[in-house]
């Protein structure tokens, strides 16, 4: 369903041992907002909701929302180094557009 990069992988893993909670993970869900509709959001919490998709991804606990599940199918989750700042990265190929800002879309 999700597919973390092995750079991504590592940076989840630095943020996630800054918190020692036993059930932690990585919350990745779609927001509505942003310019084009949908925005992405990455959280580390400490336990999955209830009616959340837990996830082994590489190792990483990942929690999905029933929502965002749809919109998740297939996303690629990179963390990325430019001139301009470093940050997540999302490569969606179910996404129909987006925008310049790189954290938006539209299906």
């Amino acid at each position: 369903m999700i597919v973390l990069t092995p750079t991504a992988v590592t940076k989840v893993t630095e943020f996630m041992a800054e918190n020692d909670a036993a059930d932690q993970g990585l919350r990745v869900a779609v927001l509505p907002g942003g310019c084009s509709g949908f925005q992405y959001s990455l959280n580390i919490e400490d336990a999955p909701e209830g009616d959340d998709d837990v996830l082994d991804v590489e190792g990483v606990r990942v929690f999905v929302d029933p929502f965002s599940a749809q919109y998740l199918e297939g996303v690629e989750v990179d963390y990325v180094s430019t001139m301009m700042g470093s940050g997540f990265a999302f490569r969606n190929p179910n996404a129909a557009g987006g925008c310049g800002c790189g954290s938006s879309f539209t299906v």
